[in-house]
């Protein structure tokens, strides 16, 4: 205590207080936006799942219930005499799946529907990229009549155009034979001219989607790329593998996928072109072999189990379709 009465204070005590380190600024960002999410979440998250509840109810209805029916079907024997209620339905668990994969057909018919979907997708993409670069070397009236053509053939029905195919190669009134001249082939009789044909009517009604969506990419290339290389002594095709393809390769991987998804199921070409398999079966996929054990022997529980299958494969090449578009996406 001083001579005035007050309490010396002791100078580490009056000095003042240095201030505390800032955190960087990295970690202050990456706190608020951790902050900001968990508010997100906090306050709207049943939001976005509101807005949706109307359309996954209507799809809960449309595709769950049937996928739900399909696999329960799938373990009872389940013919003709259980759907007019004449016996009660048996329960198998797993014996028709034991049936079809015991079936030697199942396997040959799985076998050709992998074949003709890898043949279908390698086809379309081929045409489809060939054409897109075809449009960008041609003048704007040829350009339109070709995008024209190409977008009537993507809008005919199915089974429109497997009709008109089938006149086309007709045997007595085709004009394709008599270009040709091969006089009264029957292209349908044959497996791998049946299958053939059917390939011509499925590239040609899927490939404008690939056409006009690889032409899309083209035009966004920056042209000082494509002059570069035409100015190094490139030709098209290298020009398209070397500089084109890599840049489009995320739009040619999701293609790819659509395609294999779209031609695996193809019925509607096969069923029509092929008076529903060919003879003997000769032209079985598996979605027109599902159907004949359904509906032509009346076995529904083996249909069933042939649709489920069918679907498993589809949901696996889906999972790996949606993996691909997540990457995509991280990597933009």
């Amino acid at each position: 205590m001083n001579d005035r009465g007050f309490v010396k204070t002791p100078a580490a005590a009056t000095a003042p207080t240095a201030p505390s380190p800032r955190p960087p600024r990295e970690a202050t960002d990456d706190q608020g936006g951790r902050t900001a999410r968990r508010a997100a979440r906090g306050t709207g998250g049943w939001t976005p799942w509101l807005y949706l509840a109307p359309a996954l109810v209507v799809l809960g209805g449309l595709l769950v219930y049937p996928i739900c029916q399909l696999g329960l079907i799938s373990l009872f024997q389940y013919t003709q005499a259980q759907v007019s209620g004449g016996e009660p339905a048996t329960f198998e668990g797993f014996g028709n799946y034991a049936r079809l994969f015991g079936d030697p057909q199942f396997w040959q018919v799985l076998l050709a529907t992998v074949l003709f979907a890898a043949a279908c997708v390698v086809s379309t993409l081929a045409v489809g990229c060939a054409l897109a670069v075809l449009l960008t070397r041609v003048r704007a009236v040829p350009r339109l009549a070709l995008m024209l053509a190409a977008l009537g053939a993507w809008a005919t029905p199915a089974v429109t155009g497997s009709t008109v195919w089938l006149f086309l190669f007709d045997p007595d009134f085709g004009p394709v034979n008599r270009m040709l001249g091969l006089g009264d082939h029957a292209w349908t009789y044959g497996r791998l001219s049946a299958f053939f044909l059917v390939l011509l009517e499925v590239v040609w009604c899927s490939f404008p989607f690939v056409m006009v969506t690889v032409y899309a990419g083209i035009r966004a290339v920056p042209t000082e790329v494509l002059e570069a290389a035409s100015l190094d002594g490139a030709s098209q095709w290298r020009i398209w593998r070397s500089v084109l393809a890599p840049i489009l390769r995320p739009i040619l991987v999701v293609f790819t996928i659509q395609s294999v998804i779209w031609d695996f199921k193809v019925f509607t070409q096969i069923y029509v072109m092929t008076n529903g398999g060919g003879i003997a079966g000769q032209n079985l996929v598996l979605n027109v072999y599902a159907y004949q054990q359904a509906f032509a022997s009346s076995q529904y529980g083996l249909g069933s189990a042939i649709g489920v299958v069918t679907l498993l494969i589809l949901l696996a090449v889906t999972l790996v379709y949606l993996r691909l578009l997540r990457r995509q996406g991280e990597e933009l």
